[in-house]
């Protein structure tokens, strides 16, 4: 136990040293992800809607009916996905389809590593997040999908050294 305690100590020190990139207030080049959730969370707190959650780890799941205080927090995944810092600028290709919008990293040490945003005009039908980071600890892999007003989907792979594999997921069903 005392070593898994270690473990997610020292990675936790060793993500937390990279420096915070602040925004410049300049224009954005990629989509505004943090703009949007602002936005969405505030209709979402207003709403005020319980969610359906079921939380899973490693097979093991819980469901229960629950409200959501912090919307910001709940949906922080999805928020800390943001690529419009200014030492991004140019680090991500863009593929704009019809309805569909597409970054992916052009770099491996990156975080979000792809982007599918699908919208209808200017409203987000739905956001496809694929992030992966990784040290000499562990490393990390999510898939996060949301579709606005109805659901939100959080699954995450960790691999610990030492330690092992464990599957997280997390499934939030807005009740309308």
């Amino acid at each position: 136990m005392n070593i898994l305690v270690i473990s997610l100590v020292a990675a936790s020190y060793f993500t937390a040293c990279k420096p915070d990139i602040k925004e410049t207030g300049g224009a954005l080049r990629y989509f505004d992800i943090k703009g949007f959730y602002t936005i969405d969370t505030a209709v979402l707190r207003k709403l005020n809607k319980p969610v359906f959650k079921t939380v899973t780890h490693n097979g093991v799941s819980e469901s229960k009916t629950v409200p959501i205080d912090n919307w910001g927090q709940e949906l922080n995944f999805f928020i800390s996905s943001d690529i419009n810092k200014p030492a991004w600028k140019d680090s991500y290709d863009i593929t704009a389809n019809g309805e569909f919008l597409i970054y992916r990293a052009k770099y491996p040490e990156l975080k979000m590593r792809e982007m599918i945003i699908s919208k209808n005009k200017q409203k987000v039908n739905w956001i496809l997040i694929f992030n992966n980071s990784k040290n000499i600890l562990y490393s990390t892999s999510e898939k996060l999908s949301y579709f606005p007003d109805s659901l939100y989907l959080i699954e995450k792979v960790q691999r610990v050294r030492m330690i092992g594999t464990n599957y997280y997921k997390v499934k939030g069903i807005i009740n309308k």
